[in-house]
């Protein structure tokens, strides 16, 4: 049994959107996910850090969760920017319980258990959003929904998840960074930048904190272990 993390699947198996026009690095990227997820078996849990489907509501998504679904493992879902079908955690329960789909839980407004662990996150936020006028307004229901989040976790050591990234190479954003030195989080894993954005990601020990960038393009497609 181990705990792995992977963001920006970016399936779009219910929709006409093609990876592959945003460079060589995202060709036959569902058949590279397919074979990245084989080597985990049915106990090991994966978080996936947003941007998962490319479909604009339940439906339109639903060949991408019976894919993931299909993927080896359990699998804890976040959400990301681009996840228009993201809906109530009730609606999306009972979707993919009316569609058989056993193995996606969501971690949105809650926290999930993994041993010794606290699995805790939200999207986050970040700077290509300041030229939207409600900037604020969302940027403090997102550091509210982290620290719900890292609250439930009953004195067990933090892991939080995000999407956006809450450093950034001439960026941070500092009330997520405050709430994850507040509540002691050990490590933080991110997604959502790729390309060449990936040179201006930031990894390591920082202020108490060890980052990791996990977009699936920048691990090429194999899902990042993180303990046993």
């Amino acid at each position: 049994m181990a705990l792995y993390a992977i963001g920006d699947l970016h399936l779009g198996l219910g929709v006409n959107k093609p990876m592959d026009i945003f460079g060589p690095g995202w060709e036959n990227h569902v058949e590279r996910l397919r074979e990245g997820f084989s080597p985990l078996g049915e106990e090991d849990v994966t978080v996936l850090c947003g941007d998962s489907s490319w479909g604009m509501d339940l439906q339109q998504s639903l060949p991408d969760f019976r894919f993931i679904d299909a993927l080896p493992g359990k699998k804890l879902l976040l959400k990301g920017n681009h996840d228009y079908f993201w809906n109530t955690a009730s609606k999306m329960e009972r979707f993919f319980d009316e569609h058989g789909i056993t193995t996606i839980d969501i971690l949105h407004n809650n926290c999930r258990f993994y041993g010794d662990y606290a699995l805790c996150g939200t999207r986050g936020w970040f700077f290509e959003e300041e030229a939207k006028p409600h900037t604020e307004k969302m940027l403090k229901r997102e550091v509210l929904r982290l620290e719900a989040s890292m609250k439930l976790s009953e004195g067990r050591r933090i892991l939080a998840f995000l999407h956006y990234p809450p450093l950034y190479e001439g960026y941070r954003c500092p009330e997520i960074l405050w709430k994850l030195q507040e509540y002691g989080v050990e490590r933080c894993f991110y997604g959502h930048l790729h390309g060449y954005a990936h040179r201006r990601a930031v990894e390591g020990h920082r202020d108490g904190v060890d980052y990791a960038l996990v977009a699936a393009d920048y691990l090429r497609f194999v899902p990042k272990k993180i303990c046993d």
